[in-house]
């Protein structure tokens, strides 16, 4: 139970606009990835039958991120969070460290190794040329302030 701006109690599942108690669907949703809007064809979800309200519960808010993440990753064939970790393993490189060489903010790379953020497709080819053509690290130290 919880109340509403106007004190009204309402059941955990009731809608938060009209009241009337919310059904679980699975449909197509849309996220914001990347500032690309990215459709989940099968989110689970509530929905009201009157007002057509869409409620999230936090475990459905976090699966419909993850497969928005994913859909996306798969959509521009972008390294996995594995494969970013690996690549910033390899050549010694904190998560930090990586940030500064990428002028990106500190917990940027914490993020994209954690599967909670998704690189940009440029930001994933300057992280391919570190792994794949020598020298390239050395010239990122060298010319980053």
């Amino acid at each position: 139970m919880r109340a509403t701006e106007r004190g009204a109690i309402l059941r955990d599942e009731a809608c938060p606009v009209c009241g009337t108690a919310m059904r679980e669907r699975k449909g197509r949703l849309k996220l914001a990835v990347n500032g690309e809007e990215i459709t989940v064809p099968d989110a689970t979800h509530l929905r009201c039958s009157r007002c057509r309200e869409v409620v999230l519960r936090v475990d459905d808010a976090r699966r419909l991120r993850q497969r928005a993440l994913g859909i996306y990753r798969e959509k521009y064939g972008l390294l996995s969070a594995d494969e970013i970790r690996s690549i910033r393993e390899r050549f010694g490189l904190t998560q930090a460290s990586l940030a500064r060489l990428l002028r990106l903010g500190g917990n940027t790379i914490s993020r994209w190794e954690a599967g909670r953020n998704v690189q940009t497709g440029v930001m994933d080819m300057v992280l391919r040329m570190i792994r794949d053509l020598p020298g390239s690290l050395e010239y990122l130290k060298k010319h980053v302030a």
